[in-house]
């Protein structure tokens, strides 16, 4: 004991709080705002790691999210519960996965007495599955989680799938153990065999038989420090994964549908309504009579919204903007170099606002070599996707190998 007294740092944590004191400064009107932000800055930059060489990526991804719906997620470390928690999360992961996922589909499992069951079919509904989210509040939370279960369910419906598809597995684990029937290590063979790409996020701590699962197929494992990183964990499954080389790679048939109102009939007068038609997209949910829509161009069957795929033909039917949305992810943006402010530049090229002696760094583009501050540099790679400075030069512009 005379030993533990003796020492004045005999935790680490206690010594990283001396570290992050030391480290912040005033400044000359007794600030510490400009400090922070930079702060903020240098860890959102550590976290863009640039891609090195081609890399193919899963345009088309079908993604299973399997929710733990046992006892565990009744506790509340983190507010007010942990699967409340993940309802909050998982409907937002929803809206933007199909917003940087256009082309791809989504299907929703529980997990809980030993089984798993399915939420949502595999499809392309956003409307639908987030729908199905917020009722998952009602689901009582008993008996224990089964991963066996969830990979032999997961299996049956992403082996079918053609070559070209992405198939990735989801799993928001919370409990500590698992009942499995049988012997788990075998069914995670089988789906590494397959090229089923599984991820977990614990919720709890780290389990070992989720290390082995993450590890032999290839997915990613991360533990939950608070509901921020919770966040953070879970929308960086939104990106596409590169794929194995041994994949296939295949044209897939798409159809590019018109948004215009069916045909008034033949034999009806001048000036009648348009022909009453049916929508496939809603046809369980009672709300599937109407006229405008999309329409296929090879089937005629009408739908709502796109991107969908058609019940009728099995065509998939999307339009350029969701191509366009979904390309971004083979060519991103190259992070902008971090230079000081010297006086490179006046303004910024993004939002025109003028360089003042606050802004210590500035971020040039290595094509256009315009400057940007630190809000547009964010925007750009985070959401505009596209250099605002090489866009006005098309001619900066060079042809990049295909990394389809």
């Amino acid at each position: 004991m005379a030993d533990d007294e003796q020492d004045p740092k005999e935790y680490r944590w206690e010594t990283g709080y001396e570290k992050t004191w030391e480290a912040i400064k005033e400044d000359k009107d007794g600030l510490v705002e400009g400090l922070v932000a930079e702060f903020a800055q240098k860890a959102a930059r550590k976290a863009l790691v640039p891609r090195r060489g081609p890399v193919r990526l899963g345009m088309m991804r079908h993604l299973i999210v399997a929710v733990d719906c046992s006892e565990a997620m009744s506790s509340q470390d983190l507010k007010p519960t942990r699967f409340l928690c993940t309802i909050k999360l998982l409907e937002k992961f929803v809206e933007e996965f199909f917003d940087q996922n256009p082309l791809s589909q989504l299907s929703i499992v529980a997990m809980k007495n030993k089984r798993a069951e399915k939420v949502t079919q595999l499809s392309g509904n956003v409307r639908k599955h987030v729908k199905a989210v917020q009722g998952l509040s009602n689901i009582a939370l008993t008996g224990e989680p089964s991963l066996q279960n969830t990979l032999e369910l997961a299996g049956r419906v992403l082996r079918p799938l053609p070559g070209h598809a992405s198939r990735e597995l989801l799993v928001l684990f919370a409990s500590l153990t698992t009942c499995d029937p049988s012997d788990i290590t075998t069914t995670i063979q089988t789906l590494k065999t397959d090229g089923i790409r599984c991820s977990v996020i614990g919720l709890a701590a780290e389990v070992r038989i989720c290390k082995k699962l993450c590890q032999d197929t290839g997915g990613e494992y991360g533990v939950v420090l608070d509901d921020v990183h919770y966040r953070s964990l879970l929308l960086e499954h939104t990106a596409p994964p590169p794929r194995a080389r041994a994949l296939d790679a295949g044209l897939v048939k798409m159809g590019f549908p018109h948004s215009a109102p069916p045909a008034v009939q033949p034999d009806a007068a001048a000036g009648a309504d348009p022909a009453i038609t049916v929508c496939m997209c809603h046809l369980e949910e009672g709300e599937s009579v109407g006229g405008e829509g999309h329409f296929c161009p090879q089937c005629r069957s009408k739908y709502c919204s796109l991107p969908a795929q058609c019940r009728t033909c099995g065509l998939t039917l999307a339009s350029a903007p969701h191509l366009a949305r979904s390309y971004h992810h083979l060519f991103p943006v190259e992070p902008y170099e971090e230079l000081a402010n010297e006086g490179q530049a006046q303004y910024c090229f993004g939002c025109l606002r003028q360089f003042t002696d606050q802004d210590k760094q500035v971020y040039r583009c290595k094509r256009c070599l315009e400057c940007y501050c630190w809000d547009c540099e964010g925007f750009v790679g985070a959401t505009l996707h596209v250099c605002p400075g090489c866009a006005a030069r098309p001619h900066l512009y060079q042809r990049l190998p295909d990394t389809a």
